[in-house]
Order: C-alpha cells, then sequence, then structure tokens
C-alpha cells in the first residue's frame, strides 16, 4: 500500500453544528466560499458542501444560497464539488435535492438508508444560544428521523445519476447501508467504482471504533468486492484517528468542520483548512500522496468540471 494517491474530502460546514458551537464555522457564503477554497488550497481534492440561511446559519437547501458561493469556489479553484442530497434530518425530499438537480454536479451525497440521526445530545453542552433554532433543531432529531426509503434511493440514483451524470459519494452509517448498496449493485442500478464513504460516530448509527470501521470494511470487501473505493468519515474527536486507520487499510479520508469541531488534542480547529493540512500531514508521512481534483475525478470516473451546469 505504499505510494497511493490518496483522496482528501473535505466537508466544510454541514447542517449538525450550530454557530454557537464554534466561531469557526462558516455560516455566511463568503465564509463558506473562502473555507473551501482554503481547503482546496490546502490539499482537498473534493469539497462536500451543504448551505446555511446567511442571516442566522440555519441550515439551508435553497439553491438561491448554494449560488451565493459556488461560483466563486469554482473560480478559484479546480477541485471537485460535492454536493449534499442529505441537507438536514428536519427536511423534506425534494428540499433536500433542489440545489444537487439545478446544479447537476461531478458528485452527490447520497444517504444509504433511513436513521434516527441523533444530535440532541449536543444541546447539554452549552447554555447561552447565539439563536432560538439552534436547541429546537437539535431537540427536534430526538422525534424525527431522516428518511431515505428504497423508493427515495432509487429516484435519486435515477434522476442525479443516470439524468444529471452524477457520481455518488455513497454515505454508509451502519452494516445495513453496505447491504443496501450492495443489492443496488446486483440489480445494475449503481455504477462502479462505487466510492463508499464509512460514517462512525452519529448517534443512531455505528459507533466510531476501529473494531467498527474494520467490521465495515470487511463486509464491503464482502459484499462489494473489488468494485468499490472506500473512504473513513469519523465525527467528532475520533475524526483524525479513524482517518489514520482508514488510510492504513487501503482508503481515503473525509474530514472538515461539518464532521468535527476540533483537531488533536482536542481544541477548536480555527478552519477547515488546518484539519486538512493535519491529515495531509499524516498522510504524507505514512508514505502516500495526495491526489489533485484531476486524479481524483479519473480515479472515481467523473463526468468532468465541464459537464456542470455553473449557471443554475
Amino acid at each position: 500500500m505504499v505510494g497511493r494517491k490518496i483522496i482528501i474530502t473535505c466537508a466544510v460546514t454541514g447542517s449538525i453544528y450550530t454557530p454557537t458551537m464554534s466561531p469557526h464555522l462558516p455560516v455566511t457564503p463568503a465564509q463558506i466560499a473562502s473555507s473551501s477554497i482554503d481547503a482546496a488550497q490546502a490539499g482537498a481534492a473534493i469539497i462536500h458542501l451543504h448551505a446555511r440561511a446567511p442571516e442566522d446559519g440555519r441550515p439551508s437547501a435553497d439553491p438561491a444560497h448554494f449560488r451565493e458561493f459556488i461560483p466563486v469556489i469554482d473560480q478559484a479553484s479546480d477541485a471537485v464539488l460535492n454536493i449534499s442530497t442529505g441537507g438536514s434530518s428536519l427536511m423534506r425530499l425534494d428540499e433536500r435535492l433542489a440545489p444537487a438537480r439545478a446544479m447537476l454536479p461531478e458528485m452527490c451525497s447520497l444517504n444509504m438508508g433511513s436513521m434516527n440521526f441523533g444530535i440532541f445530545t449536543l444541546k447539554r453542552k452549552y447554555e447561552n444560544w447565539q439563536h432560538d433554532w439552534e436547541p429546537a433543531l437539535l431537540e427536534a432529531t430526538r422525534h424525527t428521523l431522516f428518511t431515505n426509503t428504497y423508493e427515495d434511493i432509487e429516484n435519486i440514483l435515477a434522476d442525479l445519476g443516470d439524468h444529471g451524470g452524477a457520481r455518488f459519494e455513497f454515505e454508509c452509517y451502519d452494516m445495513s447501508h453496505i447491504e443496501t448498496l450492495a443489492y443496488y449493485l446486483r440489480q445494475g442500478k449503481v455504477k462502479t467504482p462505487l466510492y463508499v464513504q464509512f460514517v462512525l460516530g452519529v448517534m443512531g448509527g455505528i459507533g466510531a471504533s476501529a473494531e467498527n470501521l474494520m467490521a465495515m470494511k470487511a463486509s464491503a470487501d464482502r459484499l462489494l468486492g473489488d468494485n468499490y473505493q472506500f473512504s473513513v468519515l469519523a465525527a467528532g474527536r475520533h475524526q483524525i484517528e479513524l482517518a489514520t486507520l482508514g488510510v492504513i487499510l487501503g482508503g481515503n479520508v473525509r474530514v472538515g468542520l461539518e464532521d468535527s469541531l476540533t483537531i488533536p488534542p482536542g481544541k477548536l480547529a480555527t478552519s477547515n483548512a488546518e484539519q486538512v493540512r493535519k491529515i495531509r500531514t499524516i498522510i504524507e508521512e505514512m508514505g502516500h500522496n495526495i491526489a489533485t481534483p484531476e486524479e481524483a475525478r479519473q480515479m472515481l470516473c467523473l463526468k468532468g468540471r465541464g459537464a456542470v451546469n455553473m449557471a443554475f
């Protein structure tokens, strides 16, 4: 495994953490654009994007909000722009899909099943909230589901994949999600090479441990064979250590303030680029090299940025 090209994905803002939790979390279009560009310059080949309402940082799937930062990133960087279809567990499916339907990106995320996506436990760590919506959103995940039914998944594959030409970051939060992806592989509904994101540490999904990561890898090897590449996303304080293990196991990595607000030894990360530089150093010290955006496009068989609708 010496001398591989490793893809770094950076997820710059997400919909889990809130403005109160870190002053470094990008929330305005200018902040999201600047943070994305800095992460790409630090070595991220793929930038995974959510949007937020600029007035208060609330998670948003409004294409108009994406439109305020995507062209800026595109003009300053050749990174692959990966648009979330997950949005937030409180959004309707059509709402979550609207930005990707408008942009027709090279790559989208796709959660491989419905789940209890619990972030309500974060509420107890904070008292003085900047916005009333923050504790309300966290508490709502106690009684709501993130929903991606089989029908939802099939519609996304047909709409954004077959029609739009996107490849997917298949987000697997548990072993059952790998089984679902294997079903669609057998049915011929997904294109290889699959890019599988092992997601560990979200409450309601598989826990963040070395044992669980190795079990997910073994399951994917058995079910998907030679038809996939993988990346590792570990939530919170486990981010860097499990990403490092992912590289050892032959995979790629995802970091970013969507997934963790901290950086070892447990301090707040000051930027997405800081996390990218941290994992890049580890990758290079293990004798590997980071993939450029064009190398990532070739590795994942992406359609190329020229086929993306930047006038959406």
